[in-house]
């Protein structure tokens, strides 16, 4: 293949300069349709690079002839990419404090620390009035609890192959109003509990929840808190957690392809009305659903509706007033804005 083909615009130049090399050698015939992509095609298909407690951390590994290895506080971290260029998408636990952190990469037997830096992110607080004893727990129901706990730990801990493929987008596994963002700095009764670690989206009892992305079923249970639970591992540390449910249409071993219904809305556990409470967690950290929903970016065909903004900023949807957090405005000009919600980007115009 002559070398003048390689030196088109579309390529940066770390990226041109490794397809010359390829090209004088048997390498480039071996792959060449992977090798003809553009640096910026799997980019797009990958979680938003958020670097904030309770985000995700894309970091670049440059190029391998083999995957590398890659931990986080002793979890194996997913590993996306090719040997032109691999990527690793490390989720940010929430307690993560702002400033520099690191990960270990083992690159064709070379060990290497890559460092980062996590900005910090102020979360807003939630009030909440709940059942006392969900809040002051019995003996008996602490008990369980960290019986509960201690099993989960062993389902977060799931690393499986093979690794996702394609793109790792999610749809919004139900339809429904955002009541509660990630990140919520939690008060039960009065008294500061753990951040809230997912979405929550409210939806009448009942109201079938499909699958995000193709995953198996590795846990299904009743949790003291969570109520009815399901957990899906999607491979390479990739888990989502669907909690509160009214019913469970799977057991633990089933396959599911994407958009596939396998549970139900509900308001089992410790809740205030019917919802689901919807987590994605990466290298065993709970991460915010929202970096994986799909963006305005990809050129994808997105959910959503047209519907207007009042003058305050509020979205009227379902005759319900909801206020966004101005963190997901993605874009906005003129009389139109884009906005990240449970629905996945929706179009909207002011009024």
């Amino acid at each position: 293949m002559p070398t003048e083909q390689l030196t088109s615009p579309s390529f940066p130049p770390a990226r041109r300069r490794l397809l010359q090399w390829m090209a004088q050698t048997a390498l480039f015939a071996a792959a060449p349709a992977w090798a003809a992509r553009s640096a910026n095609s799997d980019s797009a298909l990958w979680p938003q690079d958020s670097r904030v407690p309770g985000g995700v951390a894309r970091l670049s590994l440059g190029p391998a002839s083999a995957r590398p290895l890659v931990t986080a506080a002793e979890a194996e971290v997913l590993v996306v990419g090719d040997m032109i260029e691999w990527t690793a998408l490390v989720g940010i636990p929430l307690a993560t404090a702002p400033g520099e952190q690191s990960i270990g990469v083992k690159t064709d037997g070379r060990l290497r620390s890559m460092s980062y830096t996590v900005r910090d992110k102020q979360y807003v607080e939630q009030r909440l009035k709940v059942s006392p004893k969900t809040v002051d727990l019995s003996a008996e129901d602490n008990a369980r609890y960290e019986r509960e706990a201690a099993h989960l730990k062993t389902v977060m801990a799931t690393f499986t192959e093979p690794l996702p493929s394609g793109s790792l987008h999610m749809r919004v596994p139900v339809p429904g109003r955002r009541s509660s963002s990630f990140g919520l700095r939690r008060v039960f009764n009065g008294q500061p509990r753990n951040p809230h670690s997912g979405m929550d989206i409210a939806a009448a009892t009942g109201t079938p929840i499909v699958a995000p992305l193709p995953g198996k079923v590795v846990d299904v249970g009743d949790y003291f808190f969570n109520g009815g639970t399901v957990w899906l591992d999607h491979g390479g540390g990739l888990l989502t957690m669907y909690c509160h449910l009214s019913s469970v249409q799977c057991q633990v071993g089933d396959t599911l392809r994407a958009g596939q219904a396998f549970c139900k809305v509900g308001a089992t556990g410790r809740v205030t009305g019917p919802h689901l409470h919807w987590g994605v967690m990466l290298n065993r950290s709970m991460v915010d659903p929202a970096l994986f929903l799909a963006d305005l970016a990809s050129g994808e065909a997105l959910p959503g509706a047209h519907v207007p903004l009042t003058a305050s900023g509020e979205l009227q949807m379902a005759g319900q007033a909801y206020s966004p957090d101005p963190s997901t405005l993605r874009a906005a000009s003129g009389e139109v804005a884009y906005l990240r919600t449970a629905y996945g980007i929706v179009r909207m115009t002011y009024r």
